[in-house]
């Protein structure tokens, strides 16, 4: 097999400055709704900010940017995939001005990514609604905060128009369906139905609104859209799994469907019909939708099954154990040629270029010496991470579109669903734990050199073997 990655292929890795920034009471930076979310994504809400809470410091990139950016571009980064906190940038969500701190912040760190040739592609919303437009408006169920939105995205366009060209709008927009708070700042009545689908609507509409600006304003700039992908199989041949399936596949599919074509699509007009669901769209909003996407982007971690004891529309994202593939630890399906599978399904569906901007297998690490040096021997992190490479690889050779992959997270980072340290997918080892102690000193893993070495030579390493 020979390697089929282009030339101009991005290699790198991706982060969100929740997980690594840390300084959340810095440089006039304002909370947002994940200093509420002490025990992450799958914990309460805490109604004041908890000491516990990882994310307050996080492995405190804010201050090691440039010692992280290094070991970055030491692997050979093309690319890095990074957020900004809107909360850095409007402390409040509503606020008359900007900060001009955190707008410097991110000034540095986009230059020196520029001085060292990599290529910052920005999410403007990784679960980081300010937790003032939470509290205050219930974060996106209300139309006001895109408005508040549009005026972070205005400023940072601006800002930074010569030194950022590829941005996506709302990171994993889909995760609104399971976890309205953490991805749309959705914190009232947030079991309503309703107020769910309204939610997605406006972001939506937001993400729509960013596609517009850019086009009439800032023509070079690229706008991609970021959504969970999951490929899903037929526990068994019966018709009644396949309907089963095609339902879920809807899952994967409406906001991609609304992104890159343009229109709501005919299956969840029948779902909002069929459950009373009524989203209050205003007249203008079909015409704004229709600005799509120029790229699409997606993160993959696992498949699963459907079959017809499981075929509610819209019903979440756990997982069902699929029995011909082995699973993690934590109960996700191991799928490398899932990834194939999905990359052409995406492709043939909208003829788009695609990126892979989250991949990565999390595990609890064991720090060693080895040879006078600190370092984890994380076999099991490369050929995950080369099995799943492999299938991507594949699928560009079936002529799909495939521009770059970033591997979630490069460097050790909190984690957004429990707000530990322990279940770790960087290629560098940060000394913390689940406690808060710990030197935060990084130490290069095995699979640090390996990628390395993928990155060097444009994929061919991970061929190697086969060619002996």
């Amino acid at each position: 097999m020979k390697s089929n990655f282009p030339k101009n292929f991005f290699w790198g890795g991706a982060t969100a400055a929740n997980q690594i920034e840390g300084a959340y009471n810095k440089d006039g930076r304002g909370l947002s709704i994940q200093e509420f979310l002490p025990k992450g994504s799958h914990g309460e809400v805490s109604d004041k900010v908890l000491d516990s809470n990882l994310k307050l410091n996080a492995i405190d990139f804010y201050h090691r940017w440039k010692e992280d950016i290094d070991l970055f571009k030491e692997m050979g980064f093309t690319a890095l995939r990074m957020s900004i906190s809107w909360s850095r940038i409007f402390p409040n969500g509503d606020d008359e001005k900007p900060n001009e701190k955190g707008l410097e912040f991110y000034d540095k760190v986009f230059s020196y990514l520029k001085e060292l040739n990599i290529e910052p592609i920005v999410t403007l919303s990784h679960y980081e609604t300010p937790y003032n437009l939470a509290k205050k408006y219930n974060g996106f169920a209300s139309r006001k905060t895109i408005d508040f939105f549009m005026k972070y995205v205005q400023t940072v366009f601006e800002r930074y128009k010569d030194k950022v060209k590829y941005w996506l709008t709302f990171n994993e927009i889909n995760a609104i369906l399971f976890s309205p708070l953490m991805a749309a700042g959705v914190l009232e009545n947030r079991n309503d139905i309703n107020l769910r689908f309204q939610a997605v609507h406006n972001t939506l509409l937001a993400s729509a609104k960013v596609v517009k600006l850019a086009k009439e304003k800032y023509k070079d700039f690229k706008i991609g859209c970021m959504s969970i992908a999951i490929p899903i199989y037929t526990l068994t041949a019966h018709p009644d799994d396949n309907i089963a399936k095609m339902k879920k596949d809807w899952q994967n599919f409406f906001f991609f469907d609304v992104q890159a074509r343009g229109s709501y699509p005919g299956y969840i007009k029948r779902y909002f019909k069929e459950n009373n669901i009524d989203i209050k769209m205003e007249q203008g909003d079909e015409e704004i939708l229709k600005n799509t996407v120029d790229f699409i982007t997606f993160s993959y971690y696992l498949s699963t099954v459907a079959d017809n004891n499981n075929n509610n529309l819209f019903n979440g994202f756990k997982p069902l154990i699929n029995p011909t593939l082995k699973q993690t630890e934590w109960g996700w399906n191991v799928d490398p040629q899932g990834l194939r599978i999905i990359l052409n399904t995406l492709w043939e569906r909208y003829q788009k270029p695609l990126m892979i901007v989250e991949n990565g297998f999390g595990a609890k690490d064991q720090l060693i010496e080895k040879d006078g040096i600190q370092t984890v021997e994380d076999d099991y992190r490369i050929n995950y991470m080369k099995d799943h490479l492999i299938q991507a690889n594949e699928a560009i050779a079936d002529g799909v579109n495939l521009i770059g992959y970033t591997s979630w997270g490069p460097i050790d980072l909190v984690s957004a669903g429990t707000a530990q340290m322990s279940k770790r997918y960087g290629f560098i080892y940060v000394d913390l734990d689940d406690q808060g102690n710990g030197t935060l000193n990084r130490y290069k893993k095995a699979s640090f050199n390996w990628y390395k070495k993928v990155i060097a030579s444009n994929g061919k390493s991970l061929f190697e073997d086969e060619n002996k």
